[in-house]
């Protein structure tokens, strides 16, 4: 069981059993393209895609039939290979003159828990990304193994003003440009070009073959791994790399492309500075090594033999993916879709005011927590009395009720008629008791996606925890999670008159479910959750003294408006 269907089915059961105990005993993917598209682009499992005539135009964008590649560059023979560092207060990238690519991208603002170091986004063993091939005619011209030559033997990014790095190759009949333009303060680069010599060509741009692991939890880092479109009709899919085991074509038109991980993203866009089309004209993937595939987009080269895209390189920042539009937030989203509306912009006011505790109060995160976990309950306890009380009133109806339905089990009308009368005259409500305990769930909801996807919390060490957004190694956190839970029904039930049978089965099994539900979850959500539990225990004592000192006078009649 993964573990977002874990904390569902969590989530299913405490709302479940809330609501039963309340009742009766109180107290994927979209489909990709058509098969047959296959047909049309052939992708074979060891290497890039080789068009078959003017069909696949139709997949990747371009119309009418291609030109052959001249016999001059069909075997380039100069593949003499240099590196070129770009260096900022954010990234150090470092490109090959072997294609331009890009071969290495570390974020020195983040420690890698693989490997010493900052993370490191570009896989070692792979080919890179941002590579170049051309579909012309019959034939696949993979530029990748052309000697590019460096405007510049290393770029140094200030903080104020942006920095280009062109890299040209030259033969006869074909030159190619590539141009990285980099913006100071941002993970963005953009990325323009020219392709003269070759009429009609389709351009394949390399996104890569995913991302390289840098977490503690490979294992949950690997079901993270995912590429990742925007259909322009269809929207946003999401499509793991570990479930890649053949060639696959994915018609366009694409707003932007990407490559995810738990916490980092490397995405594409096209059209930049106004050169080249705004949409990809396909993706094509095809596997490349376990839980690795890789991803090219298409799409025809412009006007006189431009091209330009943008690349994001870096953390899933919720504002800077928002800043760059065509909604690449949506790249990890938080929620399922039909909980989104409410989730999001829970999701950005919990991080944000986390945030703004952990820096203002100079507080180490866990601590931020449990004072999130205090307020939380502060906020909800005039929601949470009223909730008790709702449920001392249908307790006090309840042997009313049960003998109204002795007296006219034979006659539904009259009992029906008797059940109304008594619910308005006592002001009874089954669900009473219920709606106001579920306002906490929202919060634990969008909690569970903070630690999952948001980069603030990544590496958030706490007493014992590495970090807060992986699971407790130890589970201390799961196993005290269920021991709150326990005692806090015990508190509340060691108050009633005679509890019911039910109700005592489920204080011994709901605790016991909950550790092995959350035994696999994040431990600051395990901490959030054992401190609101405790938190609670204050106002439940309360109300438990408020149940023993109305005991025996009867239930109090709704006043009259």
């Amino acid at each position: 069981m993964n573990t977002e269907l874990r904390f569902v089915v969590a989530i299913l059961l405490m709302i479940a059993v809330l609501v039963v105990t309340n009742v009766l005993f109180p107290p994927t993917p979209p489909a990709l393209s058509d098969p047959g598209m296959l047909d049309t682009l052939s992708v074979p499992q060891g290497g890039p895609p080789r068009s078959t005539g003017g069909a696949p135009t139709q997949v990747l964008g371009g119309s009418g039939r291609l030109p052959s590649v001249p016999d001059s560059l069909a075997n380039p023979t100069d593949l003499r290979e240099r590196e070129v560092a770009v260096v900022g207060p954010l990234y150090r990238h470092v490109f090959s003159t072997r294609g331009a690519r890009l071969v290495s991208a570390e974020l020195p603002g983040f420690r890698s828990f693989t490997r010493d170091g900052p993370v490191q986004l570009i896989p070692e063993d792979g080919e890179g990304a941002l590579g170049l091939r051309l579909v012309i005619g019959a034939d696949t011209l993979d530029l990748r193994n052309f000697a590019f030559t460096p405007s510049r033997e290393q770029v140094t990014l200030g903080e104020r003003d942006s920095e280009r790095l062109t890299f040209r190759y030259q033969a006869p009949g074909l030159v190619v440009e590539v141009n990285y333009l980099f913006v100071p303060d941002s993970y963005l680069i953009e990325v323009t070009g020219s392709v003269r010599g070759l009429d009609r060509a389709l351009l394949l741009t390399d996104l890569g073959s995913g991302l390289a692991l840098n977490d503690a939890d490979p294992k949950s880092e690997v079901r993270a791994l995912a590429y990742v479109g925007n259909h322009l009709q269809d929207g946003v899919s999401s499509h793991p790399l570990s479930k890649v085991d053949g060639a696959i074509v994915h018609e366009g038109p694409f707003l932007w492309a990407a490559f995810k991980s738990k916490f980092f993203v490397l995405a594409m866009q096209p059209g930049a500075g106004g050169v080249g089309p705004e949409q990809f004209g396909g993706m094509l993937v095809w596997p490349e090594g376990p839980d690795r595939a890789r991803v090219a987009v298409s799409g025809p080269i412009a006007g006189e033999g431009e091209f330009g895209y943008r690349t994001f390189i870096g953390p899933q920042e919720y504002a800077r993916l928002t800043a760059l539009g065509g909604d690449l937030d949506e790249v990890n989203p938080y929620g399922w879709r039909f909980f989104r509306p409410v989730i999001r912009p829970l999701v950005g006011v919990i991080t944000g005011l986390l945030v703004f505790m952990h820096d203002t109060l100079n507080l180490a995160h866990g601590w931020v927590l449990i004072l999130f976990g205090v307020l939380m309950r502060g906020v909800l306890w005039p929601f949470n009395q009223k909730a008790m009380r709702a449920q001392m009133r249908n307790m006090a109806v309840q042997p009313m009720l049960k003998e109204i339905q002795t007296k006219y089990k034979d006659n539904p009308e009259k009992l029906q008629k008797e059940m109304l009368r008594l619910y308005k005259e006592y002001g009874f409500n089954p669900m009473a008791g219920c709606l106001p305990m579920l306002l906490p769930w929202p919060v634990l909801i969008s909690l569970f996606f903070v630690f999952q996807n948001t980069i603030e919390f990544r590496g958030a060490s706490f007493l014992w925890l590495p970090d807060l957004s992986a699971p407790d190694p130890i589970f201390i956190l799961p196993v005290f999670l269920g021991i709150s839970m326990f005692f806090l029904q015990w508190i509340s039930m060691r108050s009633m008159p005679e509890p019911n049978p039910q109700m005592k089965m489920m204080m011994w099994i709901m605790p016991i479910m909950m550790v092995f539900i959350f035994f696999n979850l994040a431990a600051g959500l395990n901490l959030y959750y054992s401190v609101a539990n405790i938190a609670t225990i204050p106002q439940q004592w309360w109300i438990g003294r408020e149940r023993q000192k109305t005991q025996g006078r009867g239930p109090v009649k709704k006043p009259v408006a």
